[in-house]
C-alpha cells in the first residue's frame, strides 16, 4: 500500500490501464497536464493509439477531425460505445452533468460493461470530485496532484535559460525557488517566471520574495487558504521562553534528510491560552524561525458551504497543502470547528474531524500543524491525546518580567527610546494584562503623543494604564477555569511547572 501511496500520478494512471479500469476519473486543475500525461500512455504502446476529447462546446474530436452531432454527453458515450475504436476517451467537464441526471448514470454504466477488456479508456477530468453514488463502483478516482520539484525543477531551468542564457548557479537560491513555486500549477508557474524574469540581467535573491508575492496573490482565488506572508521574527515575542526554546531545537529536524536519519520530525503543536496572549504571532514566529511558507485555514469557511460541501472542501484544503510542502498550516480557534462533534455521530464536523485525525497520524508530508484554541476543554478528549500533536502548550498571562518584554518590543517598534521609559515600572502597574492589551496601551499612548504634538513618554503610557480595565478583571471566572484546566494538560509556554 505504502509503494502505491508514492506512484507518480502517470504512474496510477498506467497501473490503472494494465488493470483494465474502463472508467478513470482524473481530479485536477490542469487539463492540459493531464492531457500530456495521456498522451505520453499513448506513446508508450508498440501500436499508434489514437486520443479523443470532448467538450460540450465541440464535442468528441480527435488530431484530424471531430465527430458530428456528439457535443451532448450521452449522445458522446452513444458513439464511444457503438463505434468508437479502441483508445483514449478524455472527457472534460462531464461529471458536472451527472448531477440529477438518471439517464446518464445509466448510460455511463452502461459504458462501463461495453468498454469493459476491450482496451477502450473513458477518462473524466473535473477540478473536484462529482460523482453519484450508483458509479462509485464502477469508476477509478486518481488524483493528480500539483506539480511535485521534480517537475518544477526543469521548468525553472528552461525558463531561467531562455531569459538569461543560463542556468541558476547558485544551487540554494534555486533549490529555494523551487520550494517557493510548489502549490502552483504549471501554468501559473509559468506565468510567475516570465513576470519575474522579464526584462532582469540575471537571476537574484530579490525574486524569491516576489514569488512569494505572486503566490500571496494566487492564493487569494482559492479562498479557503490563506497565505500569511513571513513579516515577525522570533524577537518579536516578549516572553515565552519554553515555547521558543522547544521551536529552536525542532528547526532543524523539519525535513527529509532528518526523517532518513532516524530522527522523528515534528507533526505539530497545538496552543491554548487566553485571548490576546500571542498565539496567532507564535505561529506567524514558527513560519518565519522555520524558513517556510504560512498557510491559514479558516474552518469557518469550510463549513460555510461557499466552497462546496465542507468534507470536500476540508479535504481540497489539505491536498493543496501537501502540494506545498514543506510547509506550515495554521488552523485558528480550532475548537470552532470541532464543537459538538461526538462519538457516533456522522455529520460534517464528525466527518471532517475523523478525516484530520487520521490525516495527522499518518501523514507523510512535511506539513508542521499549528492549531490555536481559546476554549481546549471543547475539543474532543481523542484530539490531544499523544501522536496527533508533539506538544501541547499553554500560553498564560504573561508575567512581570514578560509584560516588560512586551511592553520593550512594542516600544521599539514606534521608534521610541527605551532609555526614557522604566519598564518595570510599567510592568508592575499592568499585572494580568494580556499582550494584546498592552500592545493597543502602547499604540494609544503613541495617538496621544501626536495629538499633543510631543514624543512618546511614559506620562502617555501611564495615563492609558489607568484608564484600562484589563480582560482578566471583566472575565475572572472563565480565565481561573481555563488555567485550572490547563494546569495538568499543557505545557506553560513560559516556565515549567
Amino acid at each position: 500500500m505504502q509503494n502505491q501511496v508514492r506512484l507518480s500520478p502517470i504512474d496510477r494512471i498506467k497501473r490503472a490501464i494494465v488493470a483494465q479500469y474502463p472508467i478513470l476519473y482524473l481530479r485536477t486543475w490542469e487539463e492540459d497536464r493531464a492531457e500530456k500525461m495521456v498522451q505520453t500512455i499513448a506513446k508508450s504502446f508498440s501500436q499508434t493509439v489514437p486520443i479523443y476529447i470532448w467538450t460540450v462546446s465541440e464535442g468528441l474530436r480527435d488530431a484530424k477531425s471531430t465527430v458530428p452531432a456528439t457535443t451532448d454527453p450521452a449522445k458522446a458515450l452513444d458513439f464511444i460505445i457503438k463505434e468508437g475504436e479502441p483508445g483514449f476517451y478524455i472527457l472534460k467537464d462531464f461529471p458536472t452533468f451527472l448531477k440529477d441526471n438518471p439517464t446518464l448514470i445509466r448510460r455511463l454504466r452502461d459504458a462501463y460493461y461495453a468498454l469493459k477488456e476491450k482496451a477502450r479508456f473513458l477518462i473524466l477530468l473535473s477540478t473536484s470530485f462529482h460523482l453519484p453514488e450508483e458509479l462509485t463502483k464502477e469508476v477509478h478516482l486518481i488524483d493528480i496532484p500539483l506539480p511535485g520539484e521534480d517537475e518544477i525543477a526543469p521548468l525553472l531551468d528552461f525558463m531561467a535559460n531562455r531569459y538569461f542564457r543560463t542556468p541558476i548557479a547558485d544551487e540554494k537560491l534555486r533549490n529555494n525557488t523551487i520550494i517557493g513555486l510548489k502549490g502552483l500549477t504549471i501554468n501559473e508557474i509559468q506565468h510567475v517566471l516570465n513576470a519575474l524574469f522579464f526584462g532582469q540581467p540575471q537571476f537574484h535573491p530579490a525574486m524569491i520574495e516576489q514569488v512569494l508575492v505572486e503566490k500571496e496573490q494566487i492564493t487569494k482565488k482559492e479562498g479557503l487558504l490563506e497565505f500569511v506572508f513571513p513579516r515577525f521574527r522570533v524577537e518579536d515575542i516578549g516572553g515565552y521562553g519554553v515555547l521558543k526554546d522547544w521551536l529552536a531545537k525542532r528547526a532543524k529536524i523539519f525535513n527529509k534528510d532528518a526523517e532518513k536519519s532516524g530522527v522523528s520530525v515534528p507533526k505539530g503543536l497545538l496552543m491554548m491560552g487566553i485571548s490576546g496572549c500571542g498565539k496567532s504571532l507564535a505561529v506567524k514566529v514558527v513560519s518565519t524561525l522555520w524558513n517556510l511558507p504560512l498557510f491559514r485555514l479558516d474552518m469557518s469557511k469550510v463549513f460555510s458551504g461557499a466552497f462546496g460541501a465542507p468534507e470536500e472542501a476540508f479535504s481540497r484544503a489539505i491536498s493543496t497543502v501537501e502540494a506545498v510542502s514543506p510547509a506550515v498550516l495554521w488552523i485558528d480557534e480550532i475548537e470552532s470547528g470541532m464543537i459538538g462533534v461526538k462519538e457516533g455521530a456522522s455529520g460534517p464536523a464528525s466527518r471532517i474531524f475523523a478525516t484530520f485525525l487520521t490525516w495527522m497520524q499518518e501523514k507523510e508530508s512535511l506539513v508542521f500543524v499549528a492549531a490555536t484554541a481559546n476554549r481546549i476543554d471543547l475539543l474532543p478528549a481523542e484530539f490531544i491525546r499523544k501522536g496527533r500533536f508533539d506538544q501541547v502548550f499553554f500560553l498564560d498571562l504573561p508575567d512581570e518580567e514578560e509584560r516588560k518584554s512586551i511592553f520593550g518590543v512594542h516600544l521599539a517598534r514606534k521608534g521610541a527610546d527605551l532609555n526614557r521609559f522604566d519598564l518595570v515600572i510599567l510592568a508592575k502597574a499592568t499585572p494580568d494584562w494580556n499582550g494584546a492589551e498592552i500592545e493597543q496601551a502602547v499604540l494609544s499612548a503613541a495617538v496621544e503623543a501626536f495629538n499633543e504634538n510631543q514624543p512618546l513618554s511614559q506620562n502617555h503610557l501611564t495615563r492609558i494604564v489607568t484608564r484600562t480595565i484589563p480582560l482578566s478583571r471583566t472575565m475572572t471566572e472563565q480565565i481561573k477555569y481555563i488555567k485550572s484546566w490547563a494546569h495538568t494538560r499543557a505545557l506553560n509556554a513560559s516556565r515549567f511547572q
